[in-house]
């Protein structure tokens, strides 16, 4: 267990580490070439970098509104979803409810439709309730995908708490609610925020609904905006490149400020002690 890595290992880690990290590298440093560099040769360096497609990009669509859509409806599935996930990980975990396995199972299984599949009827409900182009007609859908899988991972988490803790504040008069709200749910934080993280990246990164549902200028969501950067004789990959950089630094200090958390969440309960 001591045993000190070989060169070869770093030499594997370094080349993994590339091969993860190439298509974001590319993208950053094609949003930094002249438009005449990007079709001109294949070149991996700009012998003038420039800033321009990062201007372009903000002045030639709204890419600021994209951003703060996407982080509203990304914002309010995060909270829908894991309320109500939690609440009915606890339930289908730590109380005496019959056919927990076939719940979880139908859980899972609703998890699994191809959005396209279901595309149809939501958007049928959407236009009938008039939430075409609104924050809430997309949030009602990424609920259909976001909740099942945030009850699946809650679930692996309580199920990791020991059930003495539950006993105890059970002998102490606590009410279900009370033992779920001061001892299970503290004792399950690391995983709630995880599941949390994983929801929001999830519903902030969603194409198809945002691209069927929300068709106005000022409601489109992050991924449907940047795929309709067009200019009329090319595609402006620059600006393009540009803006996917843009957005995704939000995400990257997310992920930098809570890798503790995120970890801790993922490998929580994974050694028994």
């Amino acid at each position: 267990m001591n045993k000190r890595a070989g060169t070869s290992f770093y030499l594997f880690l370094a080349a993994f580490v590339f091969l993860v990290m190439f298509p974001f590298i590319w993208v950053f440093l094609t949003s930094i070439k002249q438009p005449g560099e990007i079709f001109a040769s294949f070149a991996w360096f700009s012998d003038n970098p420039t800033i321009e497609s990062y201007k372009s990009a903000l002045t030639t669509r709204p890419l600021l509104v994209y951003m703060k859509n996407s982080f509203i409806v990304a914002t309010l599935t995060t909270l829908i979803a894991v309320v109500f996930a939690s609440f009915a990980a606890y339930a289908l975990t730590r109380l005496p409810i019959r056919f927990k396995g076939l719940i979880l199972g139908v859980v899972l299984a609703s998890s699994m439709f191809p959005h396209i599949a279901i595309i149809s009827p939501i958007y049928n409900f959407v236009t009938d309730f008039n939430l075409r182009n609104t924050y809430m007609g997309l949030v009602i859908p990424y609920i259909t995908f976001s909740l099942p899988l945030a009850i699946w991972l809650l679930s692996t988490f309580f199920q990791k708490i020991p059930h003495e803790l539950e006993e105890s504040a059970k002998m102490d008069g606590a009410t279900p609610f009370q033992t779920f709200r001061k001892v299970i749910f503290p004792l399950a934080a690391p995983g709630v925020f995880t599941t949390a993280i994983l929801v929001f990246i999830t519903a902030w990164n969603e194409y198809l609904f945002a691209l069927t549902i929300n068709s106005q200028e000022s409601s489109r969501t992050i991924p449907v905006g940047i795929s309709l950067y067009q200019s009329d004789y090319t595609v402006p990959w620059g600006d393009i490149t540009a803006a996917t950089v843009i957005v995704t630094i939000p995400i990257v200090i997310l992920v930098l400020l809570f890798q503790r958390r995120i970890v801790s969440g993922l490998t929580s309960g994974s050694v028994k002690g």
